[in-house]
């Protein structure tokens, strides 16, 4: 890694935390193997950093993009940690269950019954979580 690219490193995996919380992240980078290193640097710079920071979007505009995405394209391990990180934000991007459950209405739409039935099912079982304090 250059310095720029350690700075943007550093940059990304504030931000990592930031939206994703500093368990999940760190529980991420100790899975690293050597084969998989450079790709979790690559997406640290890139997705977190250099993505993620960009001015032109809020932080939750960016989260309800992403959770869109996911339940539309059926990323559900994706999309369940983007669920649970925007449920716990502790930041302006947090979202409500209401604003969840207009997200995935709205994604309905878009993405279909079926990958709505199964966003729903998945948010509804991390909401009970969530609620019994896990």
């Amino acid at each position: 890694m250059t310095d720029h690219d350690d700075t943007d490193y550093q940059k990304g995996l504030a931000t990592r935390r930031a939206v994703l919380g500093d368990e999940w992240v760190d529980r991420s980078l100790a899975r690293r193997t050597a084969f998989t290193a450079e790709f979790q640097e690559l997406i640290t710079r890139y997705a977190w950093h250099e993505v993620w920071n960009r001015p032109g979007l809020g932080r939750q505009t960016r989260r309800i993009m992403v959770l869109s995405v996911t339940m539309s394209l059926g990323r559900w391990e994706e999309f369940e940690l983007h669920v649970r990180a925007a449920l716990r934000a502790a930041d302006e991007s947090r979202l409500s269950p209401d604003e969840l459950k207009e997200v995935l209405l709205q994604n309905a739409i878009y993405a279909g019954v079926p990958a709505a039935n199964t966003a729903f099912g998945l948010a509804q079982k991390i909401l009970d979580e969530i609620a019994a304090g896990k």
